[in-house]
């Protein structure tokens, strides 16, 4: 019911949220602190509870599984440098950055600090997406959020995995651990890369093949059969639904024109339940339970460690001052942080609730601040529109990421 109501009123609002400030994922943060613990009490949930666990797993799921889709190779293969500079330097500065202060700030031991660094290193591809989408915005600005945003998850989580191996009370058998940890990561890139690959080849063969209306359930049957497959035999679900995302749109563009629709409206419900759901863990409490230092650390994450991480990271591009602020504010923090912080928080360290308050608080400051800030943000740009002149075609969603429509 409170779902059913929050949709709602969400897709009411949503014509007004693309105007101002206002936004859908904000509405379903906000509606889930109204009816969480010491407000309105209308739903119980704990960090817990196997519906928070749950909803963030397929919630970043589905958004990883639709992001790949978005990935183009021949535009990677021409422009890799900035994203990889973004990756390579700036993500590791933010990490290093975000356990310094968490150290010095809040008192947390090395180990501890270091892991929510890594928590929180990552961009969220849902938030960032909220720009990315905007045509207003120059097209190799909205490539880099997008590639950055979209890979960095995968690329955080192996250390993630790792200091929880350090800091949790089985660190005794970190050896045997990590060995577990490296094959849960190639079996998870193994399958999302062979079963599309499989999937696609059969669709070739002259008897079989999809009609029009039943094409988009093609790509929804592969991440499906993914998703139960990495259940089963413990593999990295997340790698395994990026890189099958990348591989269907490498292999069968029609499969991701067909299926991106359908695909968008899923991971966005996926999205909306997953933020209602955290947002009820945003009780008094929580927030009650963050020190002072605490709380500064979660400002400087947002305003400090990731605009200066990224500004240095692209130091002698070819991005203007404009484009390298925007990029270095526009880093915010969600599911995949969601969902390792869970991970930590269940993974029995010291100081892991500890952890997981300070990651808890640090994500709802970053979906405020970012997921309000997307409209001004597009504004400041003044670019041509893509629709160009009168009686001209306007651009479709395909090519929503290159710089101009072919004529």
């Amino acid at each position: 019911m409170v779902f059913g109501v929050a949709l709602l009123v969400a897709v009411l609002l949503s014509g007004l949220a693309a105007r101002t400030v206002l936004s859908t994922s904000l509405l379903f943060l906000v509606g889930g602190v109204l009816v969480s613990d010491g407000f309105l009490d209308l739903i119980h949930i704990t960090p817990d509870s196997e519906i928070v666990s749950v909803t963030a797993d397929l919630a970043l799921f589905a958004v990883l599984f639709t992001d790949g889709m978005h990935v183009s190779f021949p535009k990677l293969r021409a422009n890799w440098r900035t994203p990889a500079r973004a990756l390579g330097l700036g993500m590791p500065l933010a990490f290093l950055g975000m356990a310094l202060i968490t150290h010095y700030l809040v008192g947390l031991d090395w180990t501890t600090s270091l892991l929510v660094g890594a928590v929180l290193a990552p961009t969220d591809p849902v938030f960032a997406s909220a720009i990315v989408g905007r045509k207003e915005v120059p097209a190799k600005l909205r490539q880099l959020l997008n590639v950055e945003s979209g890979i960095n998850d995968g690329l955080a989580l192996p250390v993630v995995l790792i200091l929880i191996t350090a800091a949790g009370p089985t660190s005794g058998h970190a050896e045997a651990d990590l060995g577990k940890i490296a094959l849960e990561l190639v079996l998870g890139l193994v399958f999302g890369v062979m079963l599309p690959f499989v999937v696609i080849e059969l669709v070739r063969f002259r008897h079989l093949g999809a009609e029009p209306k039943l094409q988009p359930l093609l790509p929804l049957g592969v991440g499906v059969i993914l998703y139960a497959t990495c259940h089963l035999t413990h593999a990295n679900p997340y790698l395994a639904a990026f890189s099958a995302g990348a591989v269907l749109t490498a292999r069968s563009p029609q499969a991701q024109e067909a299926f991106e629709p359908l695909g968008e409206a899923l991971a966005e419900l996926a999205k909306f339940a997953a933020l209602l759901v955290f947002g009820a863990l945003l009780t008094p409490q929580l927030f009650g339970d963050l020190s002072f230092g605490g709380y500064v650390a979660v400002v400087l994450a947002i305003v400090l460690i990731r605009p200066a991480s990224l500004l240095l990271s692209l130091l002698g591009t070819s991005f203007t001052r404009q484009e390298k602020l925007v990029a270095a504010w526009f880093g915010p923090k969600g599911f995949a942080s969601v969902v390792y912080g869970l991970l930590v928080l269940q993974a029995g360290i010291p100081q892991g609730e500890g952890a997981f308050t300070l990651i808890a608080v640090c994500i709802a400051f970053s979906i405020v601040a970012h997921s309000s800030t997307d409209v001004p943000i597009a504004r400041l740009f003044h670019v041509e529109d893509l629709a160009g002149p009168p009686g001209r075609i306007p651009a479709p969603r395909a090519v929503k990421e290159t710089d101009h429509v072919g004529t």
